[in-house]
């Protein structure tokens, strides 16, 4: 998108558009929120990028808007416990998310392999199809 463009989708005018983005303009919250709401990412992992000084986790994340399920998730949790979620020990949830991250690698992991094996077989099927006369079995 042009910066004219997210300023009029953010309500801003052109000029303080480009201070937020420089970083030199207010920033707040709800700036942050429009600006995720224009540019179809995640405000979240925006905020989050500070304490993992890691700007490219937005950029990774804006799409699966992995920060706001999480904070989304977290609200439930905090939703359904109420007072009670101080009984969530530091390693109880060390444990929680040390699994839950594991489990979310190991998806992302088979899911590059069966889809390399996929297209493996299938450009196999295609290019031995290339290579055989009509009539001729596969093999």
């Amino acid at each position: 998108m042009k910066p004219s463009e997210v300023a009029k989708a953010m309500g801003l005018p052109l000029r303080t558009y480009e201070h937020f983005e420089r970083g030199s303009g207010r920033m707040t919250y709800a700036r942050i929120r429009r600006f995720g709401l224009a540019t179809d990412c995640d405000p979240i992992a925006i905020v989050a990028t500070l304490p993992l000084r890691s700007p490219e986790f937005a950029l990774n994340t804006a799409d699966n808007k992995l920060m706001t399920i999480a904070m989304a998730a977290l609200s439930e949790l905090n939703d359904e416990l109420g007072a009670d979620i101080h009984f969530l020990s530091s390693p109880m949830l060390v444990n929680a998310f040390d699994r839950l991250s594991k489990d979310l690698v190991e998806q992302v992991r088979k899911r590059d392999q069966s889809a390399e094996l996929w297209i493996e077989q299938q450009s196999a099927k295609l290019h031995g199809a290339a290579f055989r006369r009509p009539g001729q079995a596969p093999g």
